[in-house]
């Protein structure tokens, strides 16, 4: 039985009616959740340390030619499945982010980001343990070393709800998309669904996650988020959206084109960066990410303060 279907059983049993039911589960995702290895767990990949890179490929950088610090590698052999999420059944991902330069870079909808990348290697492929490029072996403007210390790294799999659910008074509310605000209302055992999901994945306790692979995306800080940021941009040229004339925004508009793009797209991958101040998102369509196309990853940098 999968995870959905677990879900779906507990609430049968409790007299939910279906419709609410269904409703809810379409907010509800699974993740992949990967922290420093304890004794006796598997190792599904590493943060940090030198990437293993295939044989005559150069390491990922800018158009400038100044590399770009190596994030972590994962075994999606290895990776436990999560419902919903459909990662490469083999090979590897490889996750490269300059975080400082991709806060300032100016978000386009199209064209690889020029600070993140992300390189996937098919299985059998002949790979070799990278040198560090000298521009690497150094500290960056925080102090950090450009070179994250190598650990390795297990998973598991935990239930993720969007954000808003965590807040739900009326205050809070307020300030959601006409489309939050009516499927809040639809749930009339909204708390009672909330619990059977605490009740089945009561979550990982005190361990917290190095990286966060699918789910829903979290947003950090006090700037946009990456879905309002993606939503505005491909707006921009669609004058009934308003954007080119201040107060006259139409955030009903924004609003629906932020909420389809939270149905088409899913983080790929979320963590904090070594400085602890910086927190990458890459994100990639449903689409993209089951044809193995990753070249459609966009990155958001957030900055946590």
């Amino acid at each position: 039985m999968n995870r959905y279907e677990q879900f779906r059983q507990a609430a049968i049993g409790q007299g939910i009616p279906n419709d609410e039911i269904d409703k809810f589960a379409g907010q509800l995702r699974f993740a992949v959740w990967l922290s420093g290895t304890a004794q006796g767990e598997k190792v599904v990949g590493q943060k940090g340390g030198l990437p293993r890179l295939p044989v005559g490929t150069e390491w990922p950088s800018d158009r400038d030619g100044f590399a770009l610090p190596f994030i972590a590698s994962v075994d999606c052999a290895a990776l436990p499945r999560a419902e919903g999420l459909p990662l490469p059944a083999d090979g590897s991902l490889l996750l490269f982010l300059r975080y400082e330069e991709d806060l300032l870079a100016p978000f386009s909808p199209d064209g690889q980001p020029e600070y993140a990348r992300v390189l996937y290697v098919p299985a059998g492929t002949e790979t070799a343990v990278s040198p560090l490029p000298p521009e690497l072996d150094g500290i960056d403007d925080y102090g950090m070393p450009l070179l994250i210390p190598e650990r390795m790294l297990s998973a598991w799999v935990e239930a993720d709800l969007p954000e808003w659910m965590e807040e739900t008074d009326e205050l809070a509310m307020e300030g959601q998309s006409d489309y939050v605000n009516e499927l809040f209302n639809d749930l009339k055992h909204f708390d009672q669904l909330c619990e059977i999901v605490d009740s089945l994945w009561p979550g990982p306790g005190n361990r917290m996650s190095t990286l966060r692979i699918g789910g829903h995306c979290r947003e950090i800080g006090g700037s946009d988020g990456p879905w309002h940021e993606m939503a505005t941009a491909n707006l921009k040229n669609r004058s009934e959206a308003g954007l080119d004339r201040p107060g006259k925004w139409n955030f009903p508009l924004i609003h629906a084109e932020e909420h389809r793009l939270i149905q088409d797209w899913v983080p790929l991958a979320q963590f904090y960066t070594q400085s602890d101040f910086h927190y990458g998102c890459f994100l990639i369509s449903f689409e993209d990410l089951a044809a193995k196309r990753f070249d459609g990853m966009r990155s958001f940098t957030m900055f946590s303060e």
